[in-house]
């Protein structure tokens, strides 16, 4: 398996539950900017959406979009316990996790790192975020994981973007 990805973006999630789950794998940078990969190939030609992470699976296919590409992987080696079983309400939580993370949490950060974003719209983004940690803090309470008692890979995603908060003027310290 090749993973594409770009230090500090979301791919990073995807790179973790590799490591957590021992699966080898070959890591290929992409220039996000360029849609060039380490070795010069046009990325585009390999996920043409132009963004990371993608994952190139041994036999040519590419699995693209971060909660996609991290159950697959938790699939792949399900004695990991990084997921719970398909058809089981439990992975459906997990689920409904990695979307309210995808959705509600990895997508409020964009305007934020987007250089002519006006500033109003980025305290405005700041303050959505609040919220959205405010009810976050409500859930974890009591809990030392997002489905309870054991790491899964929503919370490798969730670990990913809130290492964002410090270069947006966000401070964790307040959950």
């Amino acid at each position: 398996m090749k993973l594409y990805y770009s230090p500090g973006a979301c791919s990073l999630s995807p790179h973790i539950v590799l490591r957590e789950l021992g699966l080898p794998f070959t890591p290929v940078k992409v220039d996000l900017k360029g849609k060039r990969t380490a070795d010069g190939a046009d990325y585009l030609t390999i996920n043409g959406k132009g963004y990371v992470p993608a994952l190139g699976l041994d036999d040519g296919q590419v699995l693209t979009e971060g909660p996609a590409i991290v159950q697959y992987l938790a699939d792949r080696k399900p004695e990991a316990r990084l997921a719970p079983p398909n058809g089981t309400l439990e992975r459906y939580r997990l689920q409904e996790w990695l979307n309210f993370i995808s959705t509600e949490v990895h997508k409020q950060f964009s305007p934020l790192f987007a250089p002519n974003t006006p500033d109003a719209t980025k305290e405005a983004q700041r303050e959505r975020l609040a919220n959205r940690f405010d009810w976050l803090s409500k859930q974890l309470a009591g809990n030392e994981y997002l489905l309870g008692r054991e790491f899964s890979v929503a919370d490798a995603y969730l670990f990913t973007v809130l290492n964002w908060c410090g270069y947006v003027g966000l401070d964790l310290a307040t959950w």
